[in-house]
């Protein structure tokens, strides 16, 4: 995933005159307008400048097959981009500062996708996020990368509405059934050890209550 990527040879500072450079310069010698680099690592950067740096709409090659393709404000991912990860996982969408910021969309390597809002290269706001493998869905309030708050949790026959926290289901909640009823109940969270039994994990369990309930009941 790119969170595994980390800081690339991108935001290193490229404001010298280093490596091999074809392209418009100013008065002073520094690269200025359209121009075409090729950094001393072997990143390639083609696209505009403005007075050394990078500036406006660019294309950003790394050496290892990550490609970046958008707009730049001194230097730095800012406005729309798209993003080509190494993993082969992407995003499109909001840059600032050269994070993740604002709206945007991320498909991940095994076919997951998010859209939704970001905050420094986190999921953060309101989003959407698609299993590929099971189509289920998580349409509701994200905080640092994890759902919390109110979330609709879509599956194929029905939904649940309910509260999360730290990305699972905890408190009061009901399942709508396509069918035309709901189960009515609350998700409480208990500890288990893992398999191995070396660590404590936090795991949701669905207390439902004895009736089921006409649609948009609110008992």
């Amino acid at each position: 995933m790119s969170d595994l990527f980390g800081a690339g040879s991108e935001d290193l500072d490229w404001t010298s005159d280093l490596g091999e450079y074809e392209g418009e310069r100013n008065e002073l010698g520094e690269r200025h307008g359209y121009g075409k680099a090729v950094l001393p690592n072997g990143d390639i950067y083609e696209g505009n400048y403005v007075n050394g740096k990078r500036h406006g709409k660019g294309t950003y090659i790394f050496r290892n097959g990550a490609k970046y393709k958008g707009f730049y404000d001194e230097g730095k991912k800012s406005g729309h981009g798209t993003f080509e990860y190494p993993d082969g996982s992407k995003y499109e969408g909001k840059w600032e500062d050269n994070e993740r910021n604002g709206q945007g969309m991320y498909l991940y390597i095994n076919g997951d996708v998010y859209e939704g809002e970001w905050k420094d290269n986190k999921r953060q706001g309101k989003g959407v996020y698609t299993c590929a493998a099971t189509k289920l869905k998580y349409d509701g309030s994200w905080m640092n990368g994890r759902l919390s708050g109110p979330v609709k949790m879509i599956l194929p026959n029905h939904v649940y509405l309910g509260t999360f926290y730290d990305s699972l289901p905890c408190g009061p909640g009901r399942y709508v059934f396509d069918f035309g009823i709901e189960q009515h109940g609350e998700y409480i969270i208990t500890e288990k050890l893992t398999e191995n039994e070396e660590q404590i994990m936090d795991v949701p369990v669905w207390k439902c209550k004895p009736d089921l309930y006409p649609l948009g009941s609110t008992k």
